[in-house]
């Protein structure tokens, strides 16, 4: 009965602008662009969170008839306050305030919220491609 201890490596996202969705994570979240595979026609950005995970940005494909994304599948209308029973990924920050701050500051619509114990701070808002993020306050313990 062997145990595997399994990590997060990589997320990957399509995109039309791979260098507008890329200059957002590393924005917002701090991601470093890191060396990429020439995959010849294929534009690729490759980012990584140090001591998190790295994302895979590619530039989408439209032959591929791959779904172009969770959201995209249901309207028009950005609500981030779906988002909490969406498709989402999760990041945690140390300091929720400040980066509350910084996403008002960049003009991002978010949607705020608790969990039902009021110990995590959570913030829900979409990429620039319409892919649903939280972010959580870590919790003091």
């Amino acid at each position: 009965n062997q145990r595997y201890m399994a990590t997060l490596g990589h997320i990957a996202r399509e995109s039309s602008d791979v260098t507008r969705l890329a200059q957002f994570y590393k924005e917002v979240f701090g991601f470093e662009e890191i060396e990429s595979p020439d995959f010849g026609d294929l534009k690729v950005i490759w980012l990584n969170l140090p001591g998190a995970f790295a994302m895979h940005i590619i530039q989408r494909n439209t032959s591929t008839n791959l779904p172009e994304g969770p959201y995209s599948a249901t309207s028009a209308v950005r609500d981030p306050s779906h988002l909490p029973m969406g498709h989402h990924i999760c990041f945690s920050v140390s300091n929720f305030d400040s980066f509350l701050r910084s996403l008002k500051e960049k003009g991002i619509d978010t949607f705020q919220k608790s969990l039902p114990d009021g110990k995590v701070k959570q913030v829900f808002f979409f990429d620039p491609d319409g892919n649903g993020l939280e972010v959580a306050s870590r919790s003091e313990s």
